[in-house]
Parts: structure tokens; C-alpha cells; sequence
């Protein structure tokens, strides 16, 4: 068993048990915050994520790429200078965003605090980045596969001694909710530093060999600030999402707490089972970065084209069962959640959607060590303003409301995985039909 394989294994086998904590949580704020309080939590979320995504400037990936490229007697200097980006850059965006935050309209129906909590998650973000990437880098997966399962365990406990203990108010409820999620960020970010500086204090200690902090910025920036575009991109499309969906069925005659519970449903239910299977993407994601990267580095295209090959299979084999199984058993899945018919038909509705983007998480993370971000963000862009567009206008449409959203969602996914694996194919020089090789890149 080669060690991507063997990497990905493991990252899968910690993932699943994530996940599976997951739905747990995703159960108790079923429950506890109820249909317009899961609609609130998951309209709230994608502004978090999307603050996020700019506190981390996707270090994790540009340092995996950059540590599995360059030889070891670099990476001490690589490391220090990128620690001085990060706490230049984490200062600013914390003023920054200390002087924006309470200006953003979409807070003022949450508690107070969680302006505060927002404030807290962006130094956890970026110093826990530092470390994530450099394992990734020199793949320790062991290290990102416990801490990305201890998050979602102290996360759950955390939920059901809080819940089980006291009694809140929707606001409060909402709040709590959300402090879970960082005090296990916290958690998380503790352990990975203190080891990460375990591993920086011996590379101080061997052969080193200078860097000047100009390359190293250059390096590091020129994935970062791609890549951090595309995660931005993604993250405002999921931010801007629930509005784009509570205005469509608005328009075609839904109140507005009758949008939000739909919405709720589709975001908080239907999706939330229907990505549970993507943590063996996502694990391939964090394996194939490296990997590509090595790989391309070296020019090796026997290597690249098997690379794909075992990712589209793993991709294939686990997407059409899970499929399968989330159509035939929609309605009993989503009744873990809620009673609701509506829910587990968007369940079934849905399924191109979950099975195309099984394909792109992995597509994209190729695309990544291809040092094709640029073309990733415009095919992002593209794919999601026709399915916005579709979205909408299907969707304001009375007869077909919830099914003109779904039929937008299927269309952006279908579009997006077929552009990504064309860009692919026709970089690698090989075959999109049979895989055959062409030309030399």
C-alpha cells in the first residue's frame, strides 16, 4: 500500500467518526433550536465561515504546497518568515474587523456577543493554519486526522452538557450554539501549535538553508491569494445563498418564516446528510495537494495521471453507494431530524448535486498542486452565476418553488466538476474519454 493511499485511510477512517459527530450535532440544534432556529444557525454560518476563510488565507494550503516541494533545510526560514506574515496580517484583520463588524446588518438578530465570538475565531484560525499546513506538508496526517476528530467530540460534549444543564431562549440558544464551535477551535489550535513549535524548535536545531523573506512571500502569496479568492468566492456564494433562496420562494408566494423553515430544511437536513459522505473527499483533498505538487514539481505524469485515476475511482466507488443509500433511505434519515416529507424529498431531488461535488473536492485540490487556482476561481464563478441565475428565476416560479432551486443547485454542480475535469485533462495532455496520453506538458 503506497503512502497516498495509506494517508487517505487514515484521514477517512478519522473523518468518518467526525462526521458521524457531526450529524450528532447537527441533531441536538435540530432539536433543541427547532425549524427557525436551525434556518437562523444556518443562515449565520456562511458569514462566520466566510471570515474565516480570510483570517486562515489558506496558508494551510500554500504551506503544505510549498513544504512538499522545497527540500527540508528550507523550511525553518519558510516557517519563520511566514509566523511574521501571519501575526502582521492576523493584527490588522482583527482591527479591521472590529471597526466593520458592527455595521454588518445581518448580526442584529443574534446575541450581542457573537460579534465577540466572531472577533476570538480569527487569531485561532490563523495560527492553527500555520501548523495545519506544514503537516499536511510533510504528511503527518496522523495530527490533522485526531485534531479534526477531537473538534468534533468536544464540540458534541460541550452542546449536551450545556443543553442538558440549563434553559435558554432562542437568542441564548443560538449563541451557545455557536460558542461550542469555537471553544473546539480553541482546542484544536492549542495542541497544533504546541507541537508545530515541538517541529520548528528541532528544524532550528538542524541544517538549514537561508531563505530571503521577499521568496518566500512570493511563494506562499501566490497560492494563498488565489486560492483565498476562491475560498472567498465560496464562501460569499454560501453566505449570499440563504437570501437568494428566502427572496425566490418569497416570490412565489411563501411568507418569510415559511422561506426561512424551508430553507432550514434544505440546508440544515437535506444537505447535512447529503455531504456527510464528502469527509472521503475532503480527505483526498488533503492528501492529493502535496502529492500533486510533489509530483508536478518533478514532472512526473506516470505518477500525475495515476494520481487521478485513484481519485476518481475512490470518488466513483464511495459517491454511487452513498447515493443510492440516501435515496432509498431519504425519509427515515431526515426523520432523525425533523418530521417533515418536504425534507426528504429534497433529499432525493438533490442527488446530482452531492454526486457532482463528491468529483470537484478532489478535482479542485488537483487543480491546487497544478498551480491552476486561477482557473478553479473562474470556473467557480461561472457555474455558480448561471445556478444562481437558474435558482431564482426557477424558483420564483409557483408550481415549481422548492424544485426550481434544487433543479438551479444540480445544474451549477453538473457544470462546475465537467469544466474542472476538462482543465485537468487537457494540462496533464491525456485522453478525457479514455485517459490516454497525448502530448507532454
Amino acid at each position: 500500500m503506497n503512502s497516498f493511499v495509506r494517508g487517505t485511510l487514515l484521514l477517512v477512517i478519522a473523518a468518518f467518526f467526525g462526521e458521524c459527530l457531526e450529524f450528532f450535532v447537527n441533531m441536538i440544534l435540530a432539536r433543541e433550536l427547532g425549524e427557525v432556529g436551525m434556518g437562523l444557525y444556518m443562515s449565520i454560518l456562511p458569514i462566520i465561515f466566510l471570515i474565516v476563510t480570510i483570517a486562515s488565507l489558506e496558508l494551510p494550503i500554500s504551506i503544505s504546497k510549498f513544504i512538499a516541494e522545497k527540500k527540508r533545510e528550507t523550511h525553518f526560514h519558510m516557517l519563520k518568515h511566514t509566523l511574521f506574515i501571519t501575526i502582521c496580517f492576523t493584527a490588522v484583520f482583527i482591527a479591521v474587523t472590529m471597526i466593520f463588524l458592527p455595521y454588518i446588518p445581518v448580526f442584529n438578530g443574534y446575541h450581542p456577543y457573537v460579534k465577540w465570538l466572531v472577533i476570538i475565531l480569527i487569531p485561532i484560525v490563523s495560527f492553527s493554519s500555520i501548523a495545519r499546513g506544514y503537516f499536511m506538508g510533510i504528511q503527518h496526517m496522523g495530527k490533522i486526522a485526531l485534531t479534526n476528530f477531537v473538534k468534533k467530540v468536544a464540540q458534541l460534549f460541550l452542546l449536551l452538557w450545556v443543553y442538558q444543564s440549563f434553559q435558554f431562549d432562542l437568542q441564548m440558544a443560538l449563541f451557545i450554539a455557536l460558542a461550542t464551535l469555537v471553544a473546539s477551535e480553541l482546542l484544536v489550535c492549542t495542541y497544533l501549535v504546541a507541537v508545530y513549535f515541538i517541529h520548528f524548535h528541532m528544524l532550528g536545531k538542524g541544517p538549514k538553508q537561508f531563505l530571503d523573506g521577499k521568496v518566500v512571500r512570493k511563494a506562499l502569496l501566490s497560492v494563498s491569494l488565489p486560492t483565498t479568492g476562491l475560498r472567498l468566492f465560496h464562501s460569499l456564494t454560501h453566505a449570499i445563498q440563504p437570501f437568494l433562496v428566502k427572496a425566490a420562494l418569497i416570490g412565489a408566494g411563501f411568507s418569510s418564516v415559511m422561506a426561512t423553515e424551508h430553507y432550514g430544511m434544505l440546508a440544515g437536513v437535506a444537505m447535512s446528510i447529503g455531504f456527510f459522505p464528502a469527509f472521503i473527499g475532503h480527505s483526498l483533498m488533503t492528501m492529493l495537494i502535496p502529492n500533486v505538487s510533489e509530483a508536478f514539481a518533478e514532472r512526473d505524469q506516470y505518477r500525475l495521471v495515476r494520481l487521478l485515476k485513484q481519485a476518481l475511482m475512490i470518488t466513483f466507488l464511495y459517491g454511487t453507494i452513498s447515493i443510492i443509500a440516501m435515496y432509498l433511505f431519504a425519509e427515515p434519515l431526515t426523520h432523525l431530524f425533523f418530521h417533515s416529507t418536504s425534507a426528504a424529498n429534497y433529499l432525493k431531488l438533490l442527488w446530482p448535486y452531492f454526486l457532482f461535488h463528491f468529483f470537484i473536492i478532489p478535482m479542485q485540490a488537483y487543480l491546487i498542486g497544478l498551480g491552476l487556482v486561477k482557473d478553479a476561481l473562474f470556473h467557480n464563478i461561472w457555474s455558480h452565476l448561471i445556478s444562481f441565475a437558474m435558482m431564482f428565476l426557477l424558483g420564483s416560479i409557483d408550481f415549481l418553488n422548492m424544485e426550481g432551486i434544487i433543479i438551479g443547485m444540480n445544474m451549477g454542480a453538473v457544470l462546475l466538476m465537467l469544466m474542472h475535469y476538462v482543465t485537468i485533462c487537457k494540462r496533464l495532455g491525456i485522453s478525457v474519454y479514455f485517459m490516454v496520453t497525448r502530448l507532454s506538458y
